[in-house]
């Protein structure tokens, strides 16, 4: 049996590498983060969507690569490694991937072309507050041809730059829409996030937002089906972003400890800081063994709840295990803002929380469990 990747597939993942290496280095990242700005490098986002990355898993006749999930996973984990500023998972994944298999031919033509084009950027809102995508508080009520939104979404990510929005919402009778709304449009409320990471996420409040019948995603009534097909995808990009992030985490750690020394030899000589540095390459092993596992079924669309979740732990747990590693080792150094370490412990404290921390998902799969044994 083959488990690696196709030439093809390590030919996407090598082109983003490349770009990332060079447009989101650690001096452009503080750069940008000194400039009190969003966190959004539009040069990068422009690089990125005319290299075909950002549209790489879209129809080709919509300007897209016409590839699958796989390759966006592995553009995803590239983007993790550099902690890109740029909204890929949020346009590339949350918004596209559902309005690529989901929206009406006129929608997909609106919208999907300025995607690939990197001009279009997209989220979706997921998080509420005593709610969540399948269960939302947020309601939509039929108002003439089209509907009326009311209620709010928290966490919304890119949600401060996006240009439209997917938003869930209960549409009356235990049934559920999905709708793409334009934060500027009349009765939307934006408030900018205050984030771990520094991502220009965003809570939305939505009184009476009029949206049409066209703005509809698929059959207003049956976005159960659209949040469910969305959630396992965007947990498992997330734990691809995990997996680049603790990937160079571990790099950076290895290469501080080759050369930092104690006692007149690296301290990467010392047992201790050997077993500490081993324990934490098993963990990343173990998060691109569950990340890729969960990928690959996406993406050949084989059931997969049970694997996703096992990959949120995994990125989660391990992911915190592998970052606090790379601090204690790292030392002092590990906390300067100029050095780039810091930016990843960040992240991979935001990614664990975002859609779910270690105990929803362990719950999620111990209730499949107990369902196949019944």
């Amino acid at each position: 049996m083959d488990f690696s990747f196709s030439e093809d597939q390590q030919q996407v993942a090598e082109l983003a590498r490349k770009i990332l290496a060079e447009r989101a280095s650690h001096e452009r990242q503080r750069a940008l983060e000194r400039a009190g700005t969003p966190r959004f490098d539009r040069e990068l986002w422009r690089e990125l969507a005319q290299a075909g990355l950002v549209g790489i898993a879209l129809p080709e006749e919509y300007g897209g690569g016409g590839l699958g999930f796989l390759e966006l996973a592995l553009v995803l984990e590239e983007a993790g490694r550099r902690t890109a500023p740029v909204p890929l998972l949020e346009t590339a994944l949350l918004g596209a991937l559902p309005l690529a298999e989901f929206g009406s031919d006129e929608q997909k033509r609106a919208l999907l072309p300025r995607v690939a084009a990197g001009e279009l950027v997209l989220s979706a809102a997921l998080h509420e507050e005593g709610g969540d995508a399948q269960h939302p508080t947020t309601t939509a009520t039929p108002d003439g041809s089209g509907w009326t939104l009311r209620g709010a979404k928290l966490c919304v990510p890119a949600g401060a730059i996006a240009q439209r929005i997917l938003v869930p919402a209960a549409t009356g009778g235990g049934t559920l829409g999905v709708f793409l709304v334009d934060p500027q449009a009349r009765g939307v409320t934006l408030e900018q996030a205050l984030t771990t990471n520094g991502q220009p996420d965003a809570h939305l409040a939505f009184d009476g937002v009029r949206v049409t019948a066209q703005d509809a995603l698929g059959d207003p009534r049956a976005g159960a089906r659209i949040v469910a097909w969305l959630e396992p995808r965007a947990v498992t990009g997330l734990c691809a972003q995990t997996l680049g992030v603790c990937e160079e985490a571990l790099r950076l750690t290895a290469e501080y400890t080759k050369t930092r020394k104690q006692f007149d030899q690296p301290i990467a000589m010392f047992q201790a800081v050997g077993h500490r540095a081993a324990n934490a390459y098993i963990d990343t092993e173990a998060i691109r063994l569950t990340t890729w596992q969960a990928s690959w079924r996406l993406a050949e669309g084989l059931p997969a709840q049970a694997e996703v979740a096992v990959a949120k732990i995994w990125a989660t747990e391990a992911g915190q295990r592998v970052v606090h590693a790379a601090q204690h080792l790292h030392g002092g150094v590990g906390v300067d803002r100029e050095y780039p370490l810091h930016r990843y412990f960040l992240w991979a404290k935001q990614l664990e929380l975002s859609l779910g921390g270690t105990t929803r998902h362990l719950l999620r799969l111990g209730k499949l469990l107990a369902d196949q044994a019944a």
